[in-house]
């Protein structure tokens, strides 16, 4: 038999009905002929439940026994959605992580997954099981120990079973409809789309687009694992959602797929440092060991030896960054003479592999946001996004401009 991953996130599972309605959606699959495995997450709200009781209970707390508390609310949800399978007379079965087994590495609370046999599941369905349940989020280190895989880990768990069963599909069902243009809550012309490639998809999760988490889609872009994202509150047909495919399974396509945003991003810039070999490296390595994610890095010319360096990242890491190059200064590591913070800015981004073929996206991208009257901080681009950094005051303006500029609205 073929087999089908089909996921589920929290709001999916949220409630005993919601349980219910995701076991319907499975049981049609199941008669279509294929071999089901369903991943699966906590109901929505245990997760963060559990954590607050961890950390009320022990604030220094050992990461094996979070991990054994937090990953239990998706075993909670594993035996539910197989029960009610079982009711509705479909052969199913839970499995949590360590009995499949998910092998994972150590680092707990954020383990990588490293292999997935398909022995135990595969003979399972050989003896007449049509539905594995899987806990996702969770898997066992080379100690024995429970381990989970961080934020989005579920959808990271979902591809990477596709993957290792060779699945012909990996369906992520979400309390949305599928990949849209833009967030439909800023841009109400935001546009459904029916194909996105890996690529375009992969620069929108780490821009800041919320559908599906980025680490899940560099494993499904590594293995070709096609994905759909589908809603789970709203009735299905064969061409629901949107395909995360192959740039070469889309005939046609919009120069710009979308345009992202991330509100909550700083700028911050150190004010004449020395321009010497070797100064990006004692900025950048303490802003790496104290956790601080750079992303925009922009240099100024030098001037009479002296030069600004200024980068971007999540507002909430401004404190850590200063502490961190502020301790690099009173080791000697560089020498400036300001660090200065700016904590109301937002990064808008256009995404599209169109992009490779065709000039002019940055100069229109720019046009009208001058036109708008807004000023840009930095710039980065690469081959298929440019992003800016702009004042957080006009981040919906920017978004619907940009959106009616490269007329998003329409298709390809």
């Amino acid at each position: 038999m073929p087999v089908l991953v089909m996921k589920f996130g929290g709001t999916s599972v949220a409630t005993l009905d919601r349980i219910r309605r995701a076991a319907k959606r499975v049981g049609v699959e199941v008669a279509k002929g294929n071999d089901v495995i369903v991943i699966v997450s906590a109901m929505s709200g245990k997760t963060n439940e559990l954590v607050g009781w961890v950390n009320e209970t022990s604030p220094m707390f050992d990461a094996r026994e979070y991990d054994a508390v937090v990953s239990s609310g998706e075993n909670v949800t594993a035996g539910l959605m197989a029960l009610t399978l079982q009711e509705m007379d479909i052969p199913a079965r839970s499995w949590q992580g360590w009995q499949v087994p998910v092998k994972t590495t150590s680092a707990h609370s954020s383990a990588r997954i490293e292999e997935i046999p398909s022995d135990n599941i595969m003979r399972k369905f050989g003896e007449g099981m049509q539905v594995a349940v899987v806990a996702g989020f969770q898997g066992i280190s080379p100690e024995g120990r429970i381990t989970t895989l961080g934020r989005g880990g579920s959808d990271t768990t979902a591809v990477a079973f596709a993957a290792a069963f060779d699945a012909i599909r990996c369906d992520i069902y979400t309390d949305v409809d599928g990949v849209y243009t833009t967030d439909p809550r800023v841009c109400d012309k935001a546009r459904k789309l029916d194909r996105i490639a890996f690529e375009e998809m992969l620069e929108l999760a780490s821009l800041g687009a919320k559908v599906l988490q980025t680490r899940s889609v560099e494993l499904a872009m590594r293995y070709k694992v096609k994905l759909r994202v589908l809603s789970s509150f709203e009735e299905q047909s064969d061409d629901a959602g949107t395909l995360v495919c192959d740039e070469e399974d889309i005939m046609e396509s919009n120069v710009v797929a979308g345009v992202a945003f991330s509100r909550e991003e700083a700028k911050m810039t150190l004010v004449s440092v020395a321009d010497r070999p070797g100064i990006a490296a004692a900025i950048f390595v303490p802003l790496s060991e104290a956790g601080v994610n750079v992303d925009m890095i922009v240099q100024n010319i030098a001037e009479e030896g002296r030069t600004d360096m200024t980068f971007s990242c999540p507002v909430e890491q401004v404190k850590r960054a200063e502490k961190a190059l502020n301790d690099a200064q009173t080791k000697g590591s560089i020498n400036f003479h300001e660090l200065v913070a700016d904590t109301a800015v937002a990064k808008i981004s256009v995404v599209g592999i169109g992009m490779r073929s065709h000039t002019g996206v940055a100069a229109k991208m720019f046009q009208v946001l001058s036109s708008e009257g807004i000023n840009i901080k930095v710039i980065a681009t690469s081959e298929i996004k440019i992003s800016v950094l702009i004042d957080r005051k006009y981040m919906e303006l920017a978004v619907q401009a940009l959106h009616d500029a490269f007329e998003l609205e329409k298709t390809g």
